[in-house]
């Protein structure tokens, strides 16, 4: 469930009508529910119910606007981080450092010593060679850094192959198979408290199926650890869970994906760590835009919006779906191609797309953008950054600033020496 809703004909986000917003903001502008997201924040939460003392870290990456990081701080969550970024955002936005979880293959010197002196929960190691840089300069500061070791399962997600992360040839976490004799020499580093296992296959899953494949191995990996004398006291599970895109799709409900960790980790005897993110965020925004003109084509007219795949990225990155709607839908249906302003074939939305007829100025939507949206923007074709907004009940406020061209080419220099 969602708060983006027809009132009197209009679609309104809670209870502030959205061409409210695009006369006030502009267009393109993304539009988050509060309300929305702290609702699946705490439905997340109610179904990991049956488990003990479940520790929730929001995937940054999914949307590190400090406003929605506020929202999920306030609802207890804490933070997956996956950059020195990432790491400052979750801070300043109220999340404690005992909550954060680093995740990321390519941590640099600089971020490893960051979390450090920030005293975060757990870094979650993702190679050898990381374990042995992270070891060194903690005992350098005279610290222990609490780690889990990423294990690769080998295990198919069955979803976009650009977003799927547990396979054996992917780059994150070690193989399963050299998992014991990793986590056993770390273990023994001055420096590193090797407290637990991690996990993560892919983002957008569809199926229960794999996760459990690959919570199962975990499980049995644990077990080996425990029987050469290691110490596991956490286990991290990742996030992953899909949501629906179109309407009508049926995907695992969080209570669903509850039931099957309980099942699955009844005896593990350890605190078990997640990190949802486009569950929690997909559905709680939608990227609003308006019509520029609509243009005739050989089979299909092209709906040509302002929005484009900078502000964007999914439908040309992974052909992705997103729900496109009238904010005043007259009842008048129709079937056209949906594109943006960019100088690329790439800039389309949808090709064929049954939708609401509309006309140049006529404002719609992109549903379920509030995850891997305004984090992905760009400046392509010297476009500006994307304004976001935060609505709560009836009001609302503008929580990130559009960044126009020419702010971005102000910090930009020519070299004296090409001067004429």
């Amino acid at each position: 469930m969602d708060h983006f809703q027809l009132r009197d004909g209009i679609l309104h986000a809670e209870d502030v009508p959205l061409p409210a917003i695009a006369d006030e903001v502009g267009t393109p502008v993304y539009v988050y529910s509060r309300a929305t997201l702290a609702r699946h924040a705490r439905v997340f939460r109610d179904a990991l119910s049956g488990l003990k003392d479940p520790h929730i870290a929001f995937a940054v990456k999914a949307n590190p606007n400090l406003a929605v990081l506020r929202v999920l701080a306030n609802e207890g969550y804490g933070a997956d981080v996956v950059s020195g970024g990432e790491l400052t955002r979750a801070l300043a936005a109220g999340m404690k450092p005992e909550d954060i979880v680093f995740s990321g293959v390519g941590k640099t010197h600089a971020e490893l010593q960051q979390g450090l002196e920030q005293e975060i929960g757990q870094f979650n190691i993702e190679s050898e060679e990381e374990g042995y840089e992270l070891a060194a300069i903690a005992r350098r500061f005279g610290k222990q850094a609490a780690c889990a070791l990423r294990v690769n399962p080998d295990v198919d997600a069955r979803t976009h192959e650009k977003i799927s992360t547990g396979k054996r040839e992917n780059k994150f976490g070690v193989p399963l198979d050299r998992a014991t004799e990793i986590y056993t020499a770390l273990a023994k580093e001055d420096g590193l408290d090797m407290r637990g296992i991690a996990v993560h296959i892919g983002s957008q899953l569809a199926d229960l199926e794999p996760l459990e494949t690959a919570f199962t191995k975990v499980g049995t990996l644990i077990g080996e650890l425990r029987n050469v004398g290691c110490s596991v006291t956490h286990a991290d599970l990742g996030g992953g869970l899909g949501v629906p895109y179109k309407a009508g799709e049926e995907l695992p409900a969080p209570a669903e994906y509850g039931a099957m960790v309980a099942r699955v980790t009844k005896g593990w005897d350890v605190r078990l760590v997640f990190e949802p993110g486009r569950v929690i965020a997909g559905n709680a925004g939608v990227l609003l835009t308006r019509v520029v003109r609509v243009k005739r084509g050989i089979e299909r007219p092209f709906v040509v919006v302002d929005a484009a795949m900078n502000d964007l990225a999914r439908p040309a990155m992974y052909g992705a779906w997103h729900d496109f709607e009238a904010v005043q839908p007259t009842g008048e249906r129709t079937i056209a191609h949906i594109v943006g302003p960019i100088c690329e074939t790439g800039d389309t939305f949808a090709m064929d797309r049954e939708c609401d007829a509309l006309v140049p100025g006529d404002l719609a939507i992109f549903r379920t953008a509030g995850a891997y949206g305004a984090t992905m923007a760009s400046s392509y074709n010297s476009r500006g950054f994307v304004a976001e907004v935060l609505v709560d009940g009836d009001r609302h406020a503008v929580v990130a600033d559009r960044i126009p061209a020419d702010a971005i080419m102000d910090a930009e220099r020519v070299p004296d020496w090409l001067e004429g």
